[in-house]
């Protein structure tokens, strides 16, 4: 630009005006900068108390009421979400204060999929950055038509500062999808994303893996992840239990390489220990899995027993438990718990394409042979797998 032309342009109003929005901006980079900065510290300290109290119950703070809780306000109503560089270092320490408190260590991956709703297989621990540019857009579209009336007097286009920015980096991230039809509502801006991510991680992966995200994508698979940890109740996992279920729900190492008993190889992954003939307790557990069934049952005031004899006369077969009253259209509850295993090698072929396909053909197997049973009274039989339930079972909830 000539000299004249430049003295010209800096004569003019849109000078001054581009001048501005520069130092705005660049002030607006500098408080972000300085809030994350801030942000971090605060959430540091916060991060190691948690580990003084047990590992469930700061796992349920760390997703509840830290991190994304704490930032939904600001997320939702400033364009935090055109700073990822910032919001990284607060996934790097959220990542972090999460392998703390498991005792676990996340890959790429792993990482990836912990980060997903628990709905589409991950922890529902949300990474900031995934979570910034949804918030934003459902906070924007939500608010427009009220802006639009306060300022209606000034100007009749006016948009929300950085919409359409947000709008078309949505766009980019989701190549060939058009805007959701409930622009109001975070999910429908942040389900796509989750979608795709999920597609990412199926694909290309070993046959054990694209089981095991199968199997943690089911309904049922997740409802352990939102309940709350309280030893009263039950629902509180000593640290070594949660640290053996997120391994397991996340396909990380869980132990060292070695042989078992029984003479097979044990992998990192520990999938060996879930179906293995030697395994210690068998009974044990399943005979706790029968009381929690009998005591849910007795909590609304169903009376029930269990291995009740005397019920099939011709060859003595006695189901797990068996309830006292009617269940439904005048006929008792009869149930058999079986616990079959998503990474069994002759199972693997069909949970890779289907979650729950272990449990659906384990229940089709315990009614076939309980047929009687069915004749007589009301029947339903309880199968499950590592996460997945059988479909039949689920109409006894």
């Amino acid at each position: 630009m000539s000299n004249a032309r430049t003295h010209q342009y800096q004569s003019s109003g849109y000078y001054e005006k581009d001048t501005e929005e520069k130092k705005n901006k660049e002030k607006d980079k500098e408080g972000f900068e300085e809030y994350i900065n801030s942000t971090i510290s605060k959430f540091k300290d916060l991060s190691h108390r948690l580990l003084d109290i047990t590992a469930h119950s700061a796992l349920f703070i760390l997703k509840f009421c830290l991190f994304i809780p704490k930032l939904t306000y600001v997320l939702r109503c400033s364009p935090l979400w055109n700073h990822s560089v910032f919001l990284s270092d607060l996934d790097n320490l959220l990542k972090t204060s999460l392998e703390s408190i498991l005792n676990v260590r996340f890959d790429t991956p792993s990482w990836n999929q912990a980060s997903l709703p628990v709905r589409f297989g991950g922890l529902g621990v949300r990474k900031i950055t995934s979570v910034a540019l949804p918030a934003f857009l459902s906070s924007a579209h939500k608010s427009s038509s009220l802006v639009g009336k306060i300022l209606r007097y000034y100007s009749t286009n006016y948009e929300i500062a950085d919409l359409t920015d947000a709008r078309n980096a949505w766009i980019a991230s989701n190549p060939g999808l058009s805007l959701p039809s409930s622009v109001n509502f975070q999910r429908s801006w942040e389900d796509p994303l989750c979608k795709c991510e999920f597609k990412k991680l199926l694909g290309h992966i070993p046959i054990t893996d694209r089981a095991r995200l199968m199997a943690v994508g089911s309904r049922e698979a997740g409802h352990w992840l939102n309940a709350y940890p309280s030893p009263n109740t039950g629902t509180l996992l000593d640290p070594e239990s949660l640290r053996i279920a997120i391994s397991l729900r996340l396909g990380v190492p869980i132990c060292t390489p070695h042989k078992c008993p029984c003479g097979f190889e044990v992998s990192s992954l520990g999938h060996h220990g879930l179906h293995c003939q030697k395994s210690a307790g068998r009974f044990s557990r399943h005979a706790a899995l029968n009381d929690i069934i009998r005591r849910s049952l007795a909590s609304v005031n169903v009376p029930a027993i269990l291995e009740p004899t005397g019920i099939a006369r011709d060859d003595g077969k006695r189901p797990d438990g068996m309830s006292l009253i009617p269940w439904k259209m005048g006929r008792a509850l009869v149930w058999d718990a079986t616990c079959v295993d998503t990474f069994a090698p002759s199972h693997l072929l069909r949970t890779s394409k289907k979650a729950g396909a272990a449990a659906e053909q384990a229940e089709i197997n315990k009614r076939h042979k309980y047929k009687s049973f069915l004749q007589l009274q009301f029947c339903s039989l309880w199968s499950r797998d590592s996460w997945a339930v059988g479909f039949k079972c689920t109409g006894a909830y």
